[in-house]
């Protein structure tokens, strides 16, 4: 796997270069942002939207064009992070902070995507309590079974996971649409609803869930990703052409899941509260009450297909986005079905536990407290992508101008500021009744929220500075090491196996050591990325330009002590590239290091060593 390559399966797995019309163009870049979208319609957006609906009428519709309108901005400057810089958000987190700084920012983003995940698979499992009447237990249970429709979707290409989710993005905006035919809202009334005011506390309570529903922390990691699935020319036309496209993409996508969410906030207001039923905070009370309310028997049906449509479509993206997240803050690369079950298992097993100890009944609270924690996390991921796009040592002439610099820091000052508000809002509440416990107040509480805000005030600190900590520059395999002066034997043609890790030292002093004056050594690596695997040699990617220069410092340092040697770049699986290379040269051996790995670690990280054994007609050698 490529050490540095977001999302590596499908990394420029779908080629922009041969498109030439417009037509051509927008076919091929459409699809990263509706994938991003679905996050924008997800069980959680449900809750907020029928809870301020129902209990404030229109009121609220400005906060979600607001919000609609910051998402907007924020995605489109993640999307031109990953396009100009080929990383995604935590990539880019990780080269830029230091470590104390990047373990919390994970911890803080896998807790927003474990509040996401817990609304998405909540919602799919209401949708099929609804409909079939299986228990909330058991559907939560079956939203484990979304890591393996993501690896087949996978599997198929890209292009096929964009048109799934795409079908069900269809599914639920058609469901919401024949829905508000059926209410027949009043135009003029629901005009006023674009004027911004906030009621009372409770208002601003839900504000903050539908601004947390809509923009969401993990679509910034998830869209940073997702558009390096297409290959560009790395030249400025071609970039800028990238950023144009994917801007419209983001523009269709985003207005569209807006368009569902107005659909789902105008729908609760013109039946429930319209009709006094003003405390609606269930999602399951909303099915039970539109079909007497509308008077439609088709009504509830859709409204259940959709949910369904809705907390799948959110569930998979999510999954994606907690391999990001992983990947891009710890570098840990494992295998794909386990760190996909391992962020479903992240969202699954906190449902089971709201479900089992709080009850179903309880279900529609932690929906929107979910949405609200996801409103508190996204300090921590916008502040720094400003920071990033706006790094002209980084984006060069594709860094962010004032004008857009300016929207964006108005847009984390909203948030911040609403969110801040909320912060001591509930800290009064929580002083009060903790009365009798003051010591969790004072020594858990209180330590813990000035921690996180320290945190905050670090970032912006760098943010405003434009400080980056000074690290090593991050290789996709690492930097080549030293050799040592080496004893030489015997051997014609030995091929060595590297992958810049500590142990090529060791595995080229071993086979250096076995070879003589006229002895050839080929130095081999294998480029991973899907890429690679599509395009083999004629691939030019970050991975392949920077693997080539590592192998070279190699192969020079090789040189100097008047060895003969030639450096042979691989494209695709190691376990086919390897051997095959070894019969291009005809070699006599082949020497390769130990990953250091064995029994469950092989099924965890992958096992090659042995396949390469099989499949290799010369002796090899492991050290």
């Amino acid at each position: 796997m490529n050490k540095n390559t977001s999302l590596d399966e499908v990394h420029q797995s779908i080629d922009a270069t041969e498109a030439n019309t417009w037509r051509q163009r927008l076919f091929i870049f459409l699809g990263p942002a509706f994938l991003v979208a679905v996050g924008y319609m997800d069980p959680g957006n449900w809750a907020t939207d029928i809870a301020g609906g129902s209990k404030y009428g229109y009121s609220l519709l400005w906060v979600l064009l607001l919000s609609n309108m910051i998402a907007l901005l924020l995605q489109t400057l993640s999307a031109r992070l990953g396009i100009v810089r080929g990383r995604d958000l935590a990539q880019a987190s990780r080269e830029t902070y230091p470590g104390f700084v990047n373990l919390p920012l994970f911890f803080l983003a896998e807790i927003a995507i474990a509040a996401c995940d817990l609304a998405e698979v909540l919602g799919m499992a209401i949708g099929l309590n609804l409909l079939f009447g299986l228990p909330l237990i058991w559907g939560v249970s079956l939203a484990v079974l979304d890591t393996f429709l993501i690896l087949y979707l996978q599997s198929k290409g890209m292009r096929y996971f964009e048109a799934f989710i795409l079908v069900l993005v269809a599914i639920i905006g058609l469901s919401f649409f024949v829905e508000l035919f059926f209410a027949q809202p009043n135009l003029s009334e629901l005009s006023i609803g674009f004027i911004p005011s906030l009621k009372d506390a409770g208002a601003l309570y839900i504000a903050i869930g539908i601004i947390g529903a809509t923009v969401m922390p993990h679509n910034l990691y998830l869209h940073s990703s997702l558009v390096q699935t297409r290959r560009n020319n790395k030249n400025e036309a071609s970039l800028r052409t990238a950023i144009k496209y994917n801007f419209f993409d983001s523009a269709i996508a985003l207005n569209l899941a807006f368009l569902v969410n107005a659909s789902i906030l105008i729908l609760a207001a013109t039946v429930f509260f319209k009709n006094g039923y003003h405390d609606i905070l269930e999602i399951q009370d909303a099915y039970k009450m539109l079909e007497p309310l509308l008077g439609e028997s088709l009504a509830p049906t859709l409204f259940a297909i959709a949910l369904i449509a809705a907390g799948q479509s959110s569930t998979i993206t999510g999954t994606l986005a907690g391999q990001i997240v992983m990947e891009g803050y710890l570098d840990l690369r494992i295998a794909p079905w386990l760190r996909r079950l391992i962020t479903r298992l992240i969202a699954v097993v906190p449902a089971v536990l709201v479900i089992h100890h709080l009850g179903e009944s309880k279900v529609g609270d932690m929906l929107i407290f979910s949405q609200v924690i996801l409103s508190l996390q996204l300090g921590f991921a916008i502040i720094p992508l400003i920071h990033f796009v706006s790094d002209k040592s980084k984006m060069g002439n594709f860094a962010i101008g004032w004008k857009v610099k300016s929207l964006a820091w108005l847009s984390a000052a909203i948030i911040v500021g609403l969110n801040l508000k909320l912060v001591g809002d509930t800290l009064i509440k929580w002083h009060t009744a903790l009365a009798q416990y003051s010591w969790i107040f004072n020594f858990i509480i209180i330590p813990l929220v000035l921690a996180i805000g320290l945190l905050l005030v670090y970032i912006l600190y760098y943010a405003i500075t434009n400080k980056n900590y000074q690290k090593d520059t991050q290789l996709p395999h690492g930097k080549a090491a030293i050799i040592p002066t080496i004893t030489k034997k015997e051997f014609q043609r030995v091929a060595i196996c590297v992958d810049f890790t500590a142990n090529d030292v060791r595995a080229i002093t071993e086979a250096v050591a076995l070879g003589s004056a006229n002895t050839t050594f080929y130095l081999i690596h294998i480029v991973e990325t899907a890429g690679a695997k599509r395009y083999g040699k004629n691939i030019q990617d970050l991975e392949t330009r920077e693997d080539w220069i590592e192998l070279k410092k190699y192969g020079d340092s090789l040189r100097k002590q008047n060895i003969q040697v030639v450096e042979k770049l691989g494209f695709g699986n190691p376990k086919k590239q390897i051997p095959k290379i070894c019969d291009e040269v005809n070699a006599e051996l082949l020497v390769i290091g130990q990953h250091g790995h064995t029994g469950i670690m092989d099924i965890i990280l992958g096992e090659t060593i042995s396949e390469v054994r099989h499949n290799a007609k010369c002796p090899v050698m492991v050290v």
